[in-house]
């Protein structure tokens, strides 16, 4: 079977909601990724062959094919370049990779951009469900769901806390995990660690123009003492807004291609795609589904989890990357070394991308040969993706 290659992978730096990247629509934020892939890997813009975006919350202004759009806003990209827009909800953008690496792998397209984008400011989280539900359309979940899944409605939300429970994580474990995330964050940014992999972006602050280069939701001075006072989100429960993924705009993506595309326009790839997976199981509690998912592709892979040297597992909650350490048995300093979505925040559609633009270049950075990557997603479902630097 060909073999399917990644060139480069790009991200944004994380804005907070209503921070530094609001005032950008989110199609131009993507058009600014996709343009700076392009100009950096020295690929032939007429040679791509699809763009493969992935986007959660796809009305307002990431309505109407936003992959497309952004095609469309792109001053590098002529409009011959096609592109879709897809939702796995926060696998979106990782997905995005494995389809493109499935495309090259069959040998139907040599070149084929994975990318995601998503403005959580200006298309909140949840409001494309609220906008039908308020005109009296009823809710979104079906009496065939309900027959089959009989009960409240589901929210990742309540998964996370399922998960807290059921591996016995105190508010106190999970406390310590996100301070380790800023803190991991907080060295990677100073030591420089993300510039490689960071797409300058040009925007408007009350001082005037300048460019948003650094991840805008990483608390600098966090302590232990800051992040257990933060109160909890129900009560009884144990996670709070401290040990949850931050709410994030911001844009993804990364180059990929087949082997004989790499001698056509001369280019070095980062790392050979070596294994994927897509597995589904309970969608109650649904965040879970990243540990069997791993289980499944290490197996496809021929490869323990100690043969792996770097992980990063996306930090929706702090239980999610705690249980998935504790069920593979992987080694924590290995995990997300530099910080997590409690950090640097999950701006949804992206966050896959984004987490393989970090991995990519942590690897690199530390001369590391294997690389796995997984996240949680809504309604039970998991990618796990095992990538080989060259």
């Amino acid at each position: 079977m060909p073999a399917a290659y990644i060139v480069d992978a790009i991200r944004t730096a994380g804005g907070r909601r209503g921070g530094r990247l609001a005032g950008i629509h989110p199609v131009d934020l993507a058009a600014a990724t996709l343009d700076d892939l392009v100009t950096r890997t020295g690929i032939d813009p007429a040679g791509i062959e699809d763009v493969i975006m992935g986007c959660v919350s796809q009305g307002g202004q990431q309505a109407n094919q936003v992959g497309r759009n952004a095609v469309l806003a792109s001053k590098v990209l002529p409009q011959s370049v096609p592109a879709v827009t897809i939702d796995r909800q926060c696998g979106s953008s990782q997905q995005a990779i494995q389809f493109a690496a499935q495309a090259v792998m069959s040998g139907v397209q040599d070149v084929v951009i994975a990318a995601g984008v998503e403005s959580m400011t200006r298309v909140p989280m949840g409001s494309t469900t609220m906008l039908f539900m308020k005109e009296g359309l009823g809710a979104s979940r079906s009496p065939g769901i309900e027959a089959n899944y009989p009960g409240p409605n589901w929210t990742q939300f309540a998964g996370a806390e399922m998960i807290a429970q059921k591996h016995g994580f105190s508010k106190d474990d999970m406390d310590r995990f996100a301070l380790k995330s800023h803190k991991n964050a907080k060295a990677a940014t100073e030591s420089g660690a993300f510039n490689g992999e960071i797409v300058p972006i040009a925007i408007e602050t009350p001082e005037g123009a300048a460019m948003h280069t650094v991840d805008e939701g990483i608390r600098m001075d966090a302590t232990l003492e800051s992040i257990a006072g933060v109160k909890l989100l129900t009560e009884g429960g144990r996670l709070t807004a401290a040990t949850s993924s931050q709410i994030c705009d911001g844009s993804s993506a990364a180059l990929v291609v087949s082997e004989e595309a790499l001698k056509r326009y001369n280019l070095t790839p980062l790392a050979r795609i070596h294994t994927l997976a897509v597995t589904a199981g309970d969608p109650v509690i649904m965040l879970e589904e990243p540990l069997f998912a791993t289980d499944k592709a290490l197996q496809r892979a021929g490869l323990a989890i100690g043969d792996i040297d770097l992980y990063e597992v996306n930090e929706a909650f702090a239980s999610v990357p705690m249980a998935w350490l504790k069920h593979t048995g992987a080694d924590p300093e290995k995990l997300n070394v530099n910080g997590g979505a409690i950090a640097l925040g999950h701006p949804l559609g992206a966050s896959g991308t984004k987490l393989m633009a970090t991995l990519l270049h942590a690897l690199k950075a530390r001369g590391k040969k294997y690389g796995l990557q997984t996240m949680c997603e809504g309604g039970g479902v998991a990618n796990v993706t095992i990538v080989e630097m060259m």
